[in-house]
């Protein structure tokens, strides 16, 4: 009886057994099943499982098929890598220390989950490792956002991930999942993605990675916080730096326990510190910062609504909508679409943007303006503002009244954006006035270094906001373009002098009058007029009757002693060009009307508002750097002007091209007329107001034998210094002044565009032309038929110490 009562309880025990077993089993599937389903937790759609929607950052090349920038979204700067741009030490380390068995598994290793369960769920070893394989992990990084969202996700959290590691597997080979691996991680300090932080950690590329660089990487993987190699405490002193050798010391030891590397080897790595070379992303930083920020605007840009453009930019709505309709670039996210239906975007469609700028002439156009700017003429701006005469009002001229100055401080302070953020929090004018007034602790721009080793800084002061506005107001700006004015490639594009403080754009958003620069146009509206560089006009003071009845008689001054004996004597229009006189240029507007140049204006690319009036000739008319380099290269092009060309094509995440660009020209001159301004624009250079920059008094001057063209450009009270120089296949422009039209140099012999202007383009030309990869040539001629010498000597050997005289 005993017995048989043991054995019903045994039977019953078994049979109890045997029922939890097949419910666990059925359970287990049912949980499976809903989760498969979507019904628990969050499974992708098999769409986005197939592709994955990944973030990536676009990236900027230059010609010479350098990095110069990414756009991206915060936290999001990822560029896709494949597989076989991985270094094969950055797969070796992750598989040896995160999934060792990753080739033998399909998305789940049972034996991990075992060890996992009895070591670190029962007996609590907290260093038994965790049952994730790398699939797993991926899992949880393309999809750990969707599951946050989810109630139930975090009972099933593992189970979620088995199934989306199932599926991944089914859907993607090992090296394509490694590689998803690599693109997806965040690695911190705004290195997403391996490629990122193999330049940000280490500057290089994922495929140049060493062994030891590769684990550190790796290492980071376990938890980047915990394991950030560059956290610094306030002293500045790196606080990881144990933890992290450490750590990367344990990847090797791995390394070395799965084969791939050998014990000696992971001994002598081991012994090599952290040898980081740590690059800081901002968009800020880096080369042609203003010109990726302007490339960005216009790629970005939306088709113009009239209705968002207030009155007073009427002059900008015409030029937005111009550009929407005539130039593919602008706008081009909003103009066309991706396979999907929808519009590109720059932040996270992983486009690469191939543009014409070429990076070594990008670094001597920024060296050039920084050299000369910063180490040269504003310790000289400096020393004028600090006179006695000078200092209450400084850095304004010493003709500005302390109303004007008021004034032009009062209006920096309203569109400041430490005002804007006030006033938009309801803070009264009266308090705001009070905050601009109280001392505080900032940091504020300065320049470091002298002379060629000149480079921009900060320093920590302290000062009122109002007083920081003045303060500001001291630097000098400056502008430069350069172009090929044949295919119009922009080659290089400085927008200022430190894009961190100055952002505003002086290549082709800021506009300031140009001065005499705009005398070429009106010698070319004579040229088609028939006239030829050796006629020969009187040069006396006009008398112009101007449409209101008064009388138009232009100043004057004249260049040197030759011309001051050529006051009252017949001269050649090439002479007057090359000294840049004034009598002359009033002659010609008087002779062929303001409305004709206006329209030859316009036929050269100028897009801004101009008034047809008779100072129009002494160059009155606001223009831009880049508008003016474009005009230009009718000169050297034969007579057909090019618009600036920013990027040759684009492409997508995969290589595809999906657009590409051509140069836009038109046909404005003849030939002949080009030929001729060739000629006369050398004469400014060869015997002229350009003449300094031939002098070997500067270390930036260019010998006689290489052939360049030009024009200088001040304009009223030395608001602003110009130089328009060319070359048979390099046109550039540059721009120097103050932020207002009311800073500037008092006095003229450092405030004209040959002494501020003029040194930056020879500069830069020096090391164009030292650089002999570039192809440029100090002896390629102009393609011209005829040279006009006006039978008149040309100067070939001056008297160094007049032409000094002359300059001071």
């Amino acid at each position: 009886m005993a017995r048989a009562e043991e054995k019903s309880w045994k039977t019953k025990v078994l049979i109890i057994f045997w029922i939890l077993f097949v419910l666990g089993i059925i359970s287990t599937f049912m949980i499976f099943l809903l989760i498969a389903k979507g019904k628990i937790g969050y499974l992708p759609p098999i769409e986005e499982l197939q592709n994955p929607k990944n973030k990536f950052a676009s990236e900027i090349y230059s010609s010479d098929m350098q990095v110069l920038g990414r756009y991206f979204q915060s936290q999001e700067n990822r560029v896709y890598v494949p597989y076989k741009e991985l270094s094969l030490n950055l797969v070796n380390a992750l598989i040896a220390t995160e999934d060792v068995r990753y080739r033998q598994h399909s998305g789940i290793d049972s034996k991990a989950v075992i060890r996992a369960v009895l070591k670190t769920g029962i007996l609590r070893q907290k260093n038994a490792g965790g049952g994730s394989t790398i699939t797993q992990q991926l899992a949880k990084l393309l999809y750990s956002k969707q599951r946050a969202q989810e109630f139930s996700s975090a009972s099933f959290q593992k189970l979620v991930e088995w199934v989306i590691a199932a599926q991944l597997e089914k859907y993607y080979t090992k090296d394509e999942i490694i590689s998803m691996y690599f693109n997806q991680f965040d690695f911190l300090n705004n290195a997403v993605g391996i490629k990122s932080a193999a330049y940000v950690y280490f500057n290089t590329t994922p495929d140049k990675l060493t062994v030891e660089q590769a684990a550190l990487l790796v290492g980071m993987c376990k938890n980047p916080a915990v394991f950030n190699p560059v956290r610094k405490n306030k002293e500045g002193e790196l606080v990881n730096y144990d933890r992290c050798k450490g750590r990367r010391d344990v990847v090797l030891q791995q390394m070395e326990k799965a084969g791939y590397i050998t014990k000696e080897e992971s001994d002598s790595l081991q012994n090599i510190g952290l040898e980081l070379n740590y690059q800081r992303v901002d968009h800020k930083l880096g080369l042609a910062p203003y010109f990726r920020e302007h490339l960005r605007k216009i790629m970005s840009a939306k088709k113009p609504d009239p209705k968002k453009y207030p009155k007073w930019m009427h002059q900008k709505y015409y030029e937005d909508s111009l550009a929407w309709e005539k130039d593919p670039l602008y706008g081009w996210c909003n103009k066309n679409q991706k396979p999907d239906g929808s519009n590109y975007n720059l932040y996270t469609d992983g486009l690469k943007i191939y543009t014409t700028i070429d990076s070594r002439m990008q670094q001597y156009a920024e060296e050039s303006v920084r050299e000369y700017v910063g180490g040269y003429l504003q310790n000289l701006f400096f020393t004028e503002k600090r006179n006695k005469r000078f200092v209450e009002r400084a850095p304004f001229s010493n003709n500005t009244s302390k109303a004007q100055i008021d004034s032009i401080m009062a209006r920096a302070m309203r569109i400041s954006d430490r005002y804007q953020t006030m006033k938009k929090a309801g803070i009264s004018n009266d308090s705001i006035q009070k905050a601009f007034n109280t001392p505080t602790q900032m940091r504020v721009f300065t320049w470091k270094g002298k002379g060629d080793s000149i480079a921009t800084g900060s320093k920590d002061t302290v000062m009122t906001p109002l007083d920081s506005i003045r303060y500001y107001k001291y630097f000098m700006r400056s502008g430069l373009m350069s172009m090929d004015p044949f295919n119009g490639h922009v080659k290089a594009y400085v927008g200022g002098t430190d894009f961190n403080y100055f952002q505003y754009d002086m290549a082709t958003v800021g506009r300031r009058q140009i001065g005499s620069t705009i005398k070429p146009f009106l010698y070319t509206l004579a040229m088609e007029y028939n006239m030829s560089p050796c006629d020969e006009v009187p040069n006396v003071q006009p008398q112009i009757f101007l449409p209101s009845g008064k009388i138009w008689r232009p100043k004057n001054v004249p260049y040197g002693e030759a011309g001051k004996k050529a006051i009252g004597q017949m001269v050649s229009l090439k002479w007057a060009l090359q000294t840049s006189n004034n009598w002359i240029s009033a002659y010609l507007i008087d002779k062929y009307n303001p409305e004709n140049l206006v329209r030859l204006f316009r036929s050269f690319g100028i897009k801004n508002s101009i008034e047809a009036v008779h100072s129009l000739s002494l160059g009155i008319a606001d223009v831009s750097v880049g508008e003016m380099v474009a005009a230009y290269t009718a000169f050297a092009n034969k007579g057909i002007q090019t618009e600036p060309l920013f990027v040759t094509r684009i492409e997508d995440n995969n290589g595809n091209v999906i657009a590409t660009f051509t140069p836009r020209m038109n046909e404005i001159l003849s030939e002949e007329t080009a030929e001729k301004m060739i000629s006369m624009l050398q004469g400014v250079i060869n015997g002229g107001t350009g003449l300094r920059l031939r002098s070997s008094y500067y270390p930036y001057h260019i010998k006689w034998e290489t052939p360049v063209a030009g024009k200088t450009g001040t304009t009223q009270n030395n608001s602003d210094g110009w130089f328009m120089g060319f070359t048979p296949n390099l046109i550039t422009g540059v721009w120097v002044g103050g932020e207002d039209r009311d800073i500037h140099f008092d006095n003229l012999a450092h405030g004209q565009g040959s002494a501020t202007a003029l040194p930056i383009f020879g500069k830069y030309m020096n090391k164009i032309y030292n650089d002999t990869k570039l192809g440029y040539s100090r002896t390629e001629p102009f393609q011209v038929k005829e040279i006009y010498d006006c039978k008149k000597k040309e100067i070939t050997d001056p008297d160094e110490e007049a032409l000094e005289a002359l300059f001071d």
